[in-house]
């Protein structure tokens, strides 16, 4: 079987353990520059899958693996589990504070229905 990053001498396949492990990387990068992530630099593609294929391939984009990434996992939880607390914790003051902000955007007010105009008088 022929190792398909082999057939490309500007990239080192040395870096990754398994071809699965590459697409994997490569597939969240590319959904981070989907979502607007600047690449790490010029890029000669056009499409974020390919650029963020080249940008792992390169050894541009950095990743964990192993204990790390389950530590940096927990610590992504623990982030957005504190903030989701510090939502639910908010005062009347402060939810009153927010609507008032978003009337300026939202208009919620009841509109009186219009008058029927009647033929007959």
């Amino acid at each position: 079987m022929i190792d398909m990053l082999s057939l490309l001498p500007q990239y080192s396949p040395k870096e990754f353990d398994s071809r699965h492990r590459l697409v994997i990387v490569a597939a969240q990068r590319a959904k981070h520059l989907t979502q607007g992530a600047k690449p790490t630099g010029p890029s000669r593609f056009a499409k974020e899958t390919t650029t963020a294929l080249d940008e792992v391939l390169r050894g541009k984009v950095k990743f964990l693996t192993g204990k790390e990434a389950r530590d940096a996992m927990k610590e992504a939880k623990r982030g957005k589990e504190g903030e989701s607390e510090r939502l639910a914790m908010m005062t009347g003051e402060d939810a009153r504070e927010i609507k008032k902000e978003l009337s300026v955007y939202v208009d919620d007010t009841a509109k009186p229905a219009p008058a029927q105009a009647s033929g007959e008088e």
